[in-house]
C-alpha cells in the first residue's frame, strides 16, 4: 500500500503537471499561435506578417510551445517551419487544446486565419513581401519599416523657424524635429523632466528649457514661428487658456500644432497618466482655437489605437491671422 507521504507527493506532482499546461495554453497570444498552426506550418516571419506581433515574442511563444512538445519544427533549407505537433502532443496537453479548439470562437482567431491563407498563397505563388501586404502595409512589420524611421524621413522635408514646445517632457519630440529649427524652446511644469530634457539634448546649442505652466507661459508675445501642443490639453485645468497663451506668443502667421485625445469614456483609465479632461470632441477643440484668436485650418480625428478602448486622437492645425516675415 501506498504511503500517505506517497499519495500525497505523486497528487502534487500531477497538480502541478496540470497546472503547468493550463498555464502554458492559457497565454493569449500562445493561443493564437497554436490556432494559427493548427493544420498548416507557418515561419516566424509569417506569424509576425500574420499575427502583427513582435518576431522576439512570438519566437519566444514558440520556444516554450516546441519545449512542452506542443509545437514541432521543420527545417527546409534557410527556412525553419512551425506547426502543430498532432502526433505527439503530450495527453494532457491534448486534451486541453482540442476542448479550447473545439469550444473558442474568437474574431481574432478567424482573422488571423484569414490573413494565413493570404500568406500561404502568396508563398506558393512565390510572392514577393510588398505583394504578400497590398493593401495592409500599414498593420504589417518587415525589418526597419518602422514609424520611428517614417519619422526620421519626413523630418527632412521641415524647415521651421523659432519653435516654441508647451509641455515638452523630455525632450523626445525636440530630439527629433530641432536640428530643422533655427531655434527649440522647451517648456515644461516638472522640473525633473527638464532636467531629462537638458540631458537628452545635451548637444543641441540652440534649445533652451524655460520651466512654466502651459496656461501661462513665462514668455514674451509674438516671440515664435510655431507652437507645439502634444497631448497637453487634456492635462491642464483650463485647456482655453492654455491655446490662448500659446496663440498669445506666436507671431502673425505663426503655426499651431495640437495632438489630443478625442472626447472619451474611460476618463478613470487615462487619469493615472496625469489627464484631468476625458478628451474633447473635434467640434469643442475648434471653438476653442477660435476663441484663442487663430484661424483654424483642420481639426479631426486622425487616427485611433489599434488596441482597446481604441483612443481616438484629435489633430488640429490652425494660424494666427497677419502676414508672416521672411525669416533669417
Amino acid at each position: 500500500m501506498m504511503a500517505s507521504s506517497d499519495r500525497n507527493t505523486a497528487t502534487t506532482a500531477t497538480l502541478a503537471a496540470a497546472v503547468d499546461v493550463l498555464q502554458l495554453i492559457g497565454e493569449p497570444t500562445r493561443v493564437r499561435l497554436l490556432a494559427l498552426l493548427d493544420g498548416q506550418e507557418l515561419t516566424v516571419a509569417e506569424m509576425v506578417t500574420v499575427t502583427q506581433i513582435a518576431q522576439s515574442s512570438v519566437s519566444t511563444h514558440l520556444g516554450k510551445l516546441r519545449e512542452a512538445g506542443l509545437v514541432r519544427d521543420r527545417k527546409a533549407g534557410a527556412s525553419t517551419f512551425y506547426a502543430l505537433n498532432d502526433g505527439a502532443m503530450p495527453a494532457s496537453a491534448r486534451k486541453v487544446w482540442e476542448l479550447m479548439r473545439a469550444e473558442v470562437r474568437d474574431g481574432m482567431l478567424e482573422a488571423d486565419r484569414s490573413r494565413s491563407q493570404k500568406v500561404l498563397r502568396a508563398r506558393e505563388g512565390a510572392g514577393s513581401w510588398p505583394e504578400v501586404a497590398a493593401g495592409e502595409m500599414d498593420r504589417h512589420w518587415s525589418p526597419g519599416r518602422t514609424w520611428e524611421s517614417l519619422a526620421c524621413v519626413l523630418t527632412g522635408f521641415a524647415r521651421l523657424g523659432d519653435v516654441v514646445d508647451v509641455g515638452s517632457g523630455d525632450g523626445s519630440v525636440a530630439q527629433l524635429l530641432c536640428p530643422r529649427a533655427r531655434s527649440w524652446t522647451c517648456v515644461d511644469k516638472s522640473a525633473r523632466v527638464l532636467s531629462a530634457a537638458r540631458e537628452r539634448l545635451a548637444g543641441a546649442k540652440h534649445v533652451r528649457f524655460v520651466a512654466g505652466e502651459a496656461q501661462g507661459l513665462p514668455l514674451e508675445r509674438g516671440a515664435f514661428d510655431e507652437a507645439l501642443m502634444l497631448h497637453v490639453l487634456t492635462q491642464v485645468e483650463q485647456p482655453a487658456e492654455a491655446l490662448a497663451e500659446s496663440a498669445r506668443v506666436l507671431r502673425p502667421g505663426g503655426m499651431l500644432a495640437v495632438a489630443t485625445l478625442d472626447a472619451h469614456a474611460h476618463a478613470e483609465a487615462t487619469a493615472a497618466y496625469g489627464d484631468v479632461h476625458p478628451g474633447f470632441a473635434p467640434a469643442a477643440l475648434r471653438r476653442m482655437i477660435v476663441r484663442a484668436g487663430l484661424e483654424v485650418e483642420s481639426c479631426e480625428v486622425s487616427c485611433r489605437d489599434r488596441r482597446p478602448p481604441h483612443y481616438g486622437v484629435i489633430t488640429a492645425f490652425a494660424t494666427k491671422p497677419g502676414r508672416r516675415k521672411g525669416r533669417a
